[in-house]
């Protein structure tokens, strides 16, 4: 068959599989330094939650731009140079399934929970719309070397307050299977809309919101290889597990 015209590529992106660079067992020695850029993980997906070298703040990636919030409760864009030690990753393709309407966060998370239907996948949560309150917080970690363990890093939480704020919580489920290599349970991060204010979720209020999401059929698992000091660790499961039960929830 002969082509008079150029044949076009349409290149499309994997919306079923999230990406996941490093694990938070990982990080519970202290192994924080930065084994991928942010540049590269964008590779992987448009939308996301992560945190960079040292533990220094918490990530969200939204329409393909990485946003910062540190301890001091500042925002910025991060470069693509950066480096994280730990991101979750994908490209967006949810779907709207719920108006929410005066939750507090338990009856917030029980009503994603139900609205997915099932404990034994992973899926990406994103809610957008106003808050009368939402409580974050950001954990001050070093720059550079040598690194404190993660219970020693979080307990520098800086913890912040807003309300009646208008913005996107967003993150992702993740099956208790899969503890260590995760936080079982939900990892949420928020990000205002005026890009004033966020953090990692520790409370939320909802106003009036609309629930999104996109439900993952593959887990793909990024390891830092070339890392030395992750090569060499000797892992202590039991801890392990109760060290990221306490600096994230």
């Amino acid at each position: 068959m002969n082509f008079t015209q150029r044949e076009c590529v349409i290149l499309t992106h994997d919306t079923q599989t999230l990406y996941q660079h490093g694990t938070l067992a990982l990080l519970v020695p202290g192994l924080l330094a930065g084994t991928q850029t942010v540049g590269e993980l964008m590779h992987h997906g448009d939308t996301g939650i992560g945190t960079l070298t040292g533990l220094n703040g918490e990530l969200i990636m939204r329409a393909g731009h990485v946003y910062q919030v540190n301890a001091d409760g500042a925002v910025r864009e991060v470069d693509a140079d950066e480096r994280v030690p730990f991101a979750n990753v994908h490209f967006q393709d949810d779907h709207q399934v719920a108006t929410l309407t005066g939750l507090d966060y338990a009856a917030l998370c029980d009503q994603i929970a139900a609205a997915v239907g099932t404990q034994n996948i992973f899926y990406a949560v994103r809610l957008v719309g106003t808050f009368a309150h939402v409580q974050t917080r950001a954990v001050r970690g070093r720059t550079t070397p040598p690194f404190a363990t993660l219970a020693a890093t979080a307990a520098t939480q800086s913890i912040f307050n807003a309300e009646h704020v208008e913005g996107t919580l967003s993150g992702y489920y993740s099956p208790a299977l899969y503890g260590g290599a995760t936080s079982p349970g939900f990892h949420l991060h928020f990000l205002s809309a005026d890009r004033q204010f966020g953090g990692h979720v520790l409370d939320a209020q909802v106003g009036n919101a609309t629930l999104f999401i996109q439900e993952f059929s593959d887990f793909q698992l990024h390891l830092p290889t070339t890392d030395a000091s992750f090569r060499q660790e000797q892992f202590d499961t039991a801890q392990v597990l109760r060290d990221i039960n306490q600096a994230e929830h």
